[in-house]
């Protein structure tokens, strides 16, 4: 089976499964274990923060850091088709009680303008009567946009908004590396525009477990707080930051190769008589296409070229692939011809 559903299929390689295997732990609930205080040292100097906090996974990232920045009947400004909005099964409603003002946009991305024009929404009715905003969040890259990347330029304008109107700015950095190696970016400049963001090291990056939020010393303080609340706190779980360190090491540079392959497929896909794809120019490792013209159903479709050995999934209305380490050059061509097959 090719695995093209989501990047959240990688398999950690032999390689890494002996880092695991490997690895020195101790009690990471009491600060106690190496490899993960190594972790968080190294993600912290990564993203130029003063310190950083490991997490089982990146959506409890979102509910701590959301939790940290705000308090009940807050408003957050986040895009429309945000992750935190749309994926996270109304975490932040339930551990926050915050509300959302959504920003419509087409790439996951808005500017100051947006912010302001947002922030005016949420000021229709005079105090007290309307939310107290309190947070901006942006998605890096963006999923449900199409793997889109905010440029270091967008983002330096909406964090010199964002300060300007005296909110704080957080990053869902789930994909933040793949936007580095797109952009040629250092992720610490990245990080320099926000005041929290985390990565995740189970998507392109390959590990089974793991992300690591960021912020400063206070910030991670209450967060680690939080962690606690949420369920968060684990043991020996050196066993899995022992994957992350390896993938920092040596799946970063090699996501160039997912973006090329995605580029591979959607050039591939344009070709098929009855597919319109939506990203054509894919900028990282996503590539989002309609089959309608075939005259199929999404779900007609995923189960013929499931049949033919390629797995893919839905978002949005729309059929979606995403490459990773475990889809190679020879996957796309051979994804690409089950699917003139189908056609």
């Amino acid at each position: 089976m090719i695995p093209l559903s989501s990047d959240t299929e990688t398999r950690p390689t032999a390689a890494m499964r002996a880092a695991i295997a490997g690895a020195e732990v101790g009690d990471e609930q009491r600060g106690e274990d190496p490899t993960v205080n190594r972790l968080q040292e190294r993600v912290a100097e990564l993203l130029g923060k003063e310190a950083a906090l490991w997490f089982p996974g990146g959506t409890m990232c979102n509910l701590v850091a959301i939790k940290v920045h705000t308090r009940p009947a807050d408003a957050i400004i986040s895009d429309w088709m945000a992750h935190i909005i749309r994926a996270e099964s109304g975490g932040m409603a339930l551990s926050s009680g915050v509300l959302v003002e959504p920003v419509v946009s087409e790439r996951g991305n808005f500017g100051p303008d947006d912010l302001r024009q947002a922030l005016q929404r949420l000021k229709t009715a005079p105090p007290p009567y309307g939310p107290t905003p309190r947070l901006v969040c942006v998605e890096q890259t963006h999923n449900f946009a199409g793997g889109t990347v905010w440029s270091l330029g967008q983002l330096q304008a909406l964090s010199a908004a964002a300060k300007t109107e005296g909110l704080a700015l957080h990053m869902d950095g789930a994909r933040l590396l793949n936007a580095c190696v797109a952009t040629k970016t250092a992720a610490a400049d990245f990080a320099a525009t926000v005041d929290s963001l985390w990565i995740d090291f189970t998507k392109g990056l390959g590990a089974p477990i793991g992300a690591v939020l960021a912020g400063s010393k206070a910030f991670i303080a209450e967060a680690r707080r939080y962690k606690h609340v949420f369920g968060g706190a684990m043991r020996q779980a050196g066993i899995a930051a022992a994957g992350c360190l390896y993938a920092l090491d040596h799946h970063v540079e090699r996501l160039a190769e997912d973006h090329d392959n995605a580029r591979r497929l959607a050039e591939g896909l344009v070709q098929i008589p009855g597919i319109h794809v939506r990203t054509p120019h894919p900028e990282t490792n996503m590539v989002f296409f309609d089959p309608a013209g075939m005259g199929l159903t999404n779900e007609a479709f995923l189960a013929k070229l499931l049949d033919r050995g390629v797995r893919m999934g839905q978002v949005r209305g729309e059929i979606r692939a995403v490459t990773h380490l475990d889809v190679s050059r020879k996957d796309i061509d051979t994804t690409l011809a089950a699917v003139a097959g189908i056609a």
